[in-house]
């Protein structure tokens, strides 16, 4: 029986993208900051101390970082060999975003440019938006701007609740998100207006249109809700998801996946959120799978929660929580399964801004009778989706090399 977890450690990069320059990135490193960061007595409210990543470590996250920045960050450094492969992979794709990377690690790179809301204001063109507000039936829209998103629900979350009209805004990213009160607005409508807006963005090559509901009352009550949906273009050639489920394979996402890749290629989307949630559901739909599934779960919140809001010590906390629960998914692997940990960009929340950071990714494989030792600096995340396919006995996506030989998987099938 062959099975395969994929963890997607969202925007846990390890720094030494070579082309980080051309993104304004270049020095930046995500896992190495916090590490540092912590080193150097970094604490907060439930931690303090050094990184504590134990499990992480013992996997290969500290040697996988030393090939990408010639070193390992402190605390990261383990007690002996690998317990499994370990290296890091370097992003060809042409963005730094999450369907971006999560297209190119399941063989479906992004060579071409996405289009950007490219203003600071009046950023959405106004056609798309009065034929939004048009076909939504909407008294108006608000904010049209380049915004986080918190600070723009403190700005406008009150007008919104006056008018009625939702919060329009974007980034640097290939996005268009909109956000609305869960209950005064309603959180039907708004899938409804993201809907629409996806229809519409699609002349504009937009990747991704995102529904972003919050509650509460006033600016100091204004929180989003775990009720976020992405509205994404699909990937741009078929995946590894495609190809498994083609085949009679089985492709269960966890959390926002089934999103990312508007849920083509997905036998069955659960929709959890919270890290503890995500990786409860995890363990369930793994423990159940057959032969052939692949249970792809992304770990928003270190991206979304910590380091677009440059909370270093979150991402911390977050990082030596999710440590802690790794023996429990490291304890039902048995003889055939394999996992794969990696992630799909940076955001370094020691960085300027709050946009994600141009950096190479880890990529770790553990499982019963997988060798250890460095698969080295891979070309592209690509090889991630070539190696799924390589252990799961089919042909790839044409992108790609596996570090599997085939001696090695022979063996476990």
């Amino acid at each position: 029986m062959s099975r395969i977890c994929l963890l997607v450690l969202d925007s846990l990069g390890i720094g030494g993208a070579p082309d980080a320059d051309l993104f304004g990135d270049l020095g930046a490193d995500t896992l190495g900051h916090i590490a540092e960061a912590c080193a150097q007595g970094l604490a907060d409210e439930g931690r303090s101390g050094p990184l504590r990543i134990p499990v992480l470590s013992s996997l290969g996250l500290g040697l996988a970082a030393a090939l990408s920045t010639g070193r390992i960050p402190p605390g990261l450094e383990s007690p002996g060999p690998a317990l499994g492969r370990y290296g890091c992979a370097t992003e060809i794709s042409l963005g730094k975003d999450t369907p971006s990377g999560h297209f190119e690690m399941t063989g479906a790179p992004v060579l071409f440019d996405w289009g950007y809301f490219t203003g600071a204001t009046d950023s959405i063109p106004a056609a798309l938006l009065d034929e939004l507000v048009a076909r939504a039936g909407l008294p108006g829209v608000l904010g049209n701007c380049k915004a986080s998103g918190t600070e723009i629900l403190r700005r406008l979350g009150e007008e919104h609740l006056r008018s009625g009209c939702p919060i329009v805004y974007t980034s640097v990213d290939s996005v268009l998100q909109i956000a609305a009160h869960e209950q005064a607005f309603g959180l039907k409508r708004l899938l409804e207006v993201c809907a629409i807006a996806r229809e519409l963005a699609d002349t504009y090559h937009i990747a991704r249109i995102i529904a972003r509901p919050f509650t509460g009352r006033d600016p100091g009550t204004f929180v989003r809700t775990g009720n976020r949906r992405d509205f994404s273009i699909p990937a741009p050639s078929p995946t590894i998801l495609d190809l498994l489920t083609e085949t009679g394979g089985t492709v269960l996402c966890v959390g926002k996946v089934g999103d990312i890749f508007a849920h083509r290629g997905v036998t069955k989307n659960i929709r959890v959120f919270g890290h503890d949630r995500l990786m409860d559901a995890t363990l369930g739909a793994f423990e159940s799978a057959a032969d052939r599934t692949l249970v792809m779960t992304n770990f928003v919140d270190f991206d979304s929660v910590h380091g677009h809001r440059r909370d270093v010590a979150g991402y911390a906390r977050a990082l030596e929580s999710l440590d802690a629960r790794l023996p429990e998914l490291l304890a039902r692997l048995t003889p055939g399964d394999l996992c794969i940990l990696t992630a799909d960009h940076g955001c370094d929340p020691t960085w300027s801004g709050t946009d994600h950071t141009r950096e190479r990714v880890p990529v770790l494989a553990v499982g019963p009778g997988i060798r250890s030792g460095s698969i080295g600096i891979r070309d592209t995340l690509s090889d991630i989706g070539a190696s799924a396919a390589h252990f799961l006995g089919m042909a790839g996506t044409g992108h790609g090399r596996s570090f599997f030989v085939e001696d090695e998987l022979t063996t476990l099938r």
